[in-house]
């Protein structure tokens, strides 16, 4: 493919992207994919060049631009040879017009970035959220050792016990330690989160939000195969993936239990007033996490921003009914925003005098109301907020 066949193709893929955003479509990269299969004929290069065109544009864009074009505009405006590409060419696109303008830059769309500001994110720190993610793995202390793993690439070690980060676009998913179960992908701050819960052998831990199951696979790590664990979620899909995942990963004491959205309480019943430790990763906007997703930034609004707060107090309530006395609530989000942080935990507290607010001692963190926020611009990992309540 020529270069303006290649921004032709990427203005096309960000045309689906702003619709599917402002209409709860697919994410990107599923947009991505999906056109790339439709176009055989591009080479790996131009596959390649093409996710970077897109991508670029999305984070080089605050508001939602009004299409394709304004987009790779914006990524391209102090490239003196974008002129060139915007020649009507066979396969490329058609020449710019006289009053076409690119799209508005800057970090997320108003609303949202004054958000952050009022949230104590600076400029800076904001600005990192749009940078680009590296690539962290666990590894399995079920099936390994940090010291002693020989892998492909050394990597760097980090913070967390078993974690590893790996130079960006390690392909870990061929490797045979990953096949093998003996390394997983996962975020530093994810894997610091799960430190925070203190998971010990013999315990009952619930993850009452588990997905596909990364942070219960690191918790039946933490337990060594000890105790009792529970991963539970609404998303049948999900659910079932980790039930693979922990198959691979050796992670025998992970047990999945399948909810039902507002029956939550019936289906974990038996556990109620049981459990030493129930980690809450709750459902939330994702702010943290747009180093990876930066499209997300475009789909968040303020109703489904308060629709998040209202499902995390759901949930704080619910663990609170879970957890035995003396027994501990991890509460989490992937959020830099203080009102799925610092404010949802301030509120937990005044709405429920059986818990305390209990200090968190990890490697990497800076204080933020009762817990502690991980940060791109601070820490290197994606964005968190992270408390804990001893139940009284």
């Amino acid at each position: 493919m020529t270069p303006a066949a290649r921004v032709q193709t990427a203005i096309e893929l960000l045309d689906q992207i702003i619709v599917a955003a402002t209409s709860n479509g697919p994410p990107a990269d599923r947009i991505i994919a999906q056109g790339m299969r439709e176009r055989r004929y591009a080479g790996s290069k131009d596959r390649r060049a093409i996710r970077e065109l897109v991508f670029g544009a999305i984070r080089a864009c605050g508001p939602v631009p009004k299409n394709g074009r304004a987009a790779i505009l914006k990524l391209t405006e102090n490239d003196a040879s974008t002129d060139s590409l915007f020649d009507g060419s066979n396969y490329g696109p058609a020449a710019l017009g006289a009053n076409e303008t690119a799209a508005t830059g800057g970090v997320a769309p108003d609303w949202l970035t004054e958000r952050l500001a009022n949230s104590g994110v600076s400029d800076a720190e904001a600005e990192a959220l749009l940078g680009r993610a590296p690539l962290d793995i666990r590894i399995n202390s079920l099936k390994a050792d940090r010291s002693t793993i020989d892998l492909p690439e050394q990597g760097e070690p980090l913070a967390a016990p078993n974690g590893v980060r790996m130079p960006t676009g390690t392909n870990v998913d061929q490797w045979p330690a990953f096949r093998e179960g003996r390394i997983e992908v996962q975020d530093h701050g994810s894997q610091l989160a799960c430190l925070a819960a203190d998971a010990q052998p013999g315990e009952t831990v619930i993850d009452l939000c588990a997905g596909a199951g990364g942070k219960t696979l690191a918790l039946a790590a933490a337990m060594d195969n000890q105790g009792t664990l529970i991963g539970s979620d609404t998303n049948r899909a999900r659910l079932s993936e980790l039930s693979k995942r922990a198959e691979r990963a050796g992670a025998s004491i992970a047990e999945t239990v399948l909810l039902n959205p507002d029956q939550e309480r019936e289906a974990l019943a038996q556990w109620h007033g049981k459990a030493d430790c129930v980690l809450v990763d709750a459902p939330c906007s994702g702010t943290g996490t747009w180093r990876r997703q930066p499209d997300n930034r475009w789909r968040l609004t303020d109703n489904q921003l308060a629709k998040y707060v209202e499902t995390q107090a759901y949930l704080l309530d619910l663990a609170s009914e879970l957890v035995r006395p003396g027994g501990r609530i991890i509460f989490v989000t992937c959020s830099l925003l203080d009102a799925e942080g610092a404010e949802q935990a301030e509120a937990f507290l005044a709405r429920n005098d059986t818990v305390r607010s209990a200090a968190i001692s990890l490697p990497a963190g800076e204080p933020r109301g009762k817990g502690i926020r991980l940060s791109p611009y601070h820490n290197e990992t994606d964005g968190f907020f992270i408390a804990r309540f001893d139940k009284l």
